[in-house]
C-alpha cells in the first residue's frame, strides 16, 4: 500500500470524490485505512481540499431514505465544518465547465459537477475510486483507491 501523505505532498489543493467520504462513514474495511490518511493529511492541511456542495446530495440521500434525518444533518455538518476543507456552491461557471466535461468526456451530471468543482477551484488531484474518471488525467491526476491498495 503507498503512504497516502507521501502521495498527496506534491498537491496543495485536492478534490474529494462522495466515495470517499461514504467509505469512511461507512468504516469500509477494504478502505478505511486510505479514507482515514486522506482525511487525516486534509485535517493537516496538506493538502487542503474542496468538496462540491452535490457530495451533501449524495451523502445524505441514504440516511433520509431511512428516516434518519438526525443523521444526515451530522453528515452535512462533517462536510461544512471539516478543517482545511471547503464545501463549494454550484455557480454558473462551474455548471459550464461541467457541461464541457459532460460532452468531451462522457461523464454522468454528477460527476461532472464533482470534477468541475474541483478543477475551478484549482485542484491539482482528484480522489475517487471511479475508474471511469481516470479518462480525465490529462485535466487532473486521478488518484484510485484501488490503485494506491495496489501500489
Amino acid at each position: 500500500m503507498v503512504d497516502i501523505g507521501r502521495r498527496l505532498n506534491n498537491h496543495t489543493l485536492v478534490g474529494i470524490d462522495t466515495s470517499i467520504w461514504i467509505y469512511h462513514l461507512e468504516d469500509n474495511p477494504r478502505y478505511s485505512s486510505l479514507t482515514t490518511g486522506i482525511l487525516n493529511a486534509v485535517e493537516i492541511g496538506r493538502p487542503r481540499a474542496v468538496i462540491s456542495v452535490v457530495t451533501i446530495t449524495e451523502l445524505t440521500v441514504q440516511p433520509y431514505r431511512l428516516d434518519q434525518p438526525n443523521i444526515a444533518a451530522d453528515y452535512e455538518a462533517l462536510l461544512t465544518h471539516f478543517p482545511n476543507a471547503q464545501v463549494q456552491d454550484v455557480t454558473a461557471t462551474i455548471a459550464r465547465r461541467a457541461a464541457q466535461l459532460r460532452g468531451v468526456y462522457s461523464l454522468r451530471t454528477a460527476d461532472a459537477l464533482l470534477v468541475a468543482t474541483g478543477l475551478i477551484a484549482g485542484a491539482t488531484a482528484w480522489i475517487t475510486n471511479d475508474r471511469g474518471l481516470r479518462r480525465l488525467a490529462p485535466l487532473i491526476e486521478v488518484v484510485l483507491l484501488d490503485d494506491l491498495l495496489e501500489g
